[in-house]
């Protein structure tokens, strides 16, 4: 299947990185200011589309994609790379990642305001207070655009209260709509196993994260036995927030002492 691939050279010394996008985005979130960045330090970089995001295709439709198809797609982006490369997955990228872990081992793997180990249910009463008609709407149609489909929505899950709108408002006209069934599997059904992975993991969150609580990534963390990162004032959308180059930095800086 022909997935959207996003590359920048490094130089041969490091382990590459591969970049895991969360739902409703697609391998541009990673172009805005990661990709350069990382690829400036000497990192060879590879960011993806997962199947039906983005510019990527699907055998499939969306409603009936799971968090075992995206899985997969990181698999065989792994698999064309000449070295094992460290993961770095954000949000439901995040599950993906920590899913591929269970049955590979790679150098490292940085987990970006991760779906927690405990899934999605906390997130999904949140919505319910927050947004209820926005929920009973995605619910009815089986879709989870409806989280997401203004950018007022947008810019409550996932950016911070100082960003500037007129950014904000470019990033919510590039997403797009999720698949239901990933969203099951986020809550109940594709869990991590965070006791059967052997690889050094980071977390990193936001400490106005209003998707998953600073208490759920440090759960998450404890789980890993993984050192925490917690940046002050940033939102969920830790790659695209004013604060962008502080997250990237803890992952450079930790990725230096793992890695040397």
């Amino acid at each position: 299947m022909n997935l959207e691939r996003l590359a920048r050279s490094g130089t041969a010394e490091r382990p590459p990185l591969v970049f895991v996008h969360g739902a409703w985005h697609a391998a541009w979130c990673w172009d805005e200011h990661y990709l350069d960045w990382f690829a400036a330090r000497g990192f060879e970089c590879h960011a993806f589309s997962l199947r039906g995001h983005g510019a990527s295709g699907n055998d499939r439709s969306l409603r009936t994609t799971r968090v075992d198809h995206y899985v997969a797609d990181l698999a065989g982006v792994v698999e064309r790379l000449e070295r094992p490369p460290v993961l770095i997955g954000h949000s439901l990228g995040g599950l993906v990642v920590q899913r591929y872990l269970i049955e590979h081992e790679v150098p490292a793997a940085v987990l970006l305001a991760p779906v927690p180990v405990g899934g999605a249910l906390g997130v999904t009463l949140r919505m319910i207070r927050r947004h209820p008609l926005a929920f009973l709407k995605a619910n009815a149609t089986l879709r989870l655009w409806p989280i997401v489909e203004t950018p007022e929505l947008a810019r409550d899950a996932f950016f911070a209260d100082d960003h500037p709108e007129t950014e904000t408002d470019q990033y919510w006209s590039m997403l797009q709509d999720e698949s239901y069934l990933a969203y099951l599997d986020m809550v109940a059904f594709r869990r991590p196993r965070p006791g059967r992975v052997t690889t050094p993991v980071l977390v990193v969150g936001g400490e106005q994260d209003r998707v998953f609580t600073v208490a759920e990534m440090q759960r998450t963390a404890r789980a890993y036995r993984a050192d925490l990162e917690m940046i002050p004032g940033a939102a969920h959308d830790l790659m695209l927030d004013p604060r962008w180059e502080q997250s990237a930095a803890a992952i450079a800086g930790w990725l230096e002492g793992r890695l040397g």
